[in-house]
């Protein structure tokens, strides 16, 4: 499963869903860490952009999946607010792997830029993206995925440089751990759009992109009233047949969709 969390905005949705779900691997974007927060609930403040985060989604998706391991992948350590206090939290990727699947290989790195101590920084910022290889006995082979949080560009989800270095550098992340013979998948909330360079180029390396190339109208809820209705994406490489593939539309736990792979 990939799913964009929306910093656990509607975590009354989210938690039982996860929970009740129990994904062997769930690869989970916007993911807020703040170890030395009681609180429950923090505010993100960008100029207009006002938003509630879960002040340890990390913690509170680990105590939902006690049968996972998890891997957090943080691209940026900024400040949330309680009221007028300043927290200091961690932001990025995480990756929930059920203890059955064995982890035989990983990389941690970053697709735009490098990890940020002192800040979120300024737009476009940070990206990590992370790959993990695990062992499928019932398969008899390895599983590589890796997955992204495409960066944000306040002008748009058009194609630019950066997004061409990050197409590159996400692959090579799942490079850097597949082994001849694996299943390959690549997952995230890329940010571009179904045209975009990225999926073009992750095509001409012989990816099948699964969302578009299904039928599937969007990934993103009714809680997000925008319009571009794409923005996450999972692919698969040679010679990885889907057993069944799904953009989860009820219920509604983000303003993302879930996506769900079956092999």
């Amino acid at each position: 499963m990939s799913l964009n969390s929306w910093g656990g905005t509607l975590w009354d949705s989210l938690l039982p869903y996860l929970r009740d779900e129990s994904p062997d691997v769930l690869c989970l974007q916007e993911v807020v860490h703040s170890p030395a927060s009681p609180r429950d609930w923090l505010i993100y403040r960008d100029g207009d952009h006002v938003l509630d985060q879960r002040a340890n989604l990390l913690r509170d998706v680990t105590g939902a999946l006690p049968d996972h391991v998890p891997l957090f992948c943080p691209a940026a350590r900024g400040t949330l607010w309680d009221g007028d206090d300043p927290v200091p939290s961690f932001w990025g990727l995480a990756t929930f792997v059920h203890r059955d699947l064995p982890i035989v290989g990983q990389v941690q790195g970053f697709v735009h830029k490098g990890f940020e101590a002192n800040g979120f920084g300024e737009h476009p910022r940070s990206r990590s993206g992370h790959a993990v290889r695990v062992w499928d006995d019932r398969l008899d082979r390895g599983v590589s995925i890796a997955q992204m949080h495409g960066l944000r560009d306040l002008a748009g989800k058009m194609d630019t440089p950066e997004r061409a270095v990050q197409a590159r550098r996400f692959l090579g992340l799942l490079r850097a751990v597949a082994e001849p013979g694996d299943a390959t998948v690549l997952c995230g909330d890329f940010n571009v759009e179904p045209g975009s360079e990225t999926l073009s180029y992750l095509a001409d390396e012989g990816f099948d992109e699964l969302v578009t190339g299904g039928g599937h109208p969007t990934t993103r809820t009714s809680h997000y009233p925008k319009p571009g209705r794409f923005a996450d994406y999972m692919l698969v490489g040679p010679d990885t047949r889907p057993a069944a593939f799904e953009v989860v539309r009820d219920p509604e736990v983000s303003d993302h969709c879930p996506l769900v792979l079956t092999l």
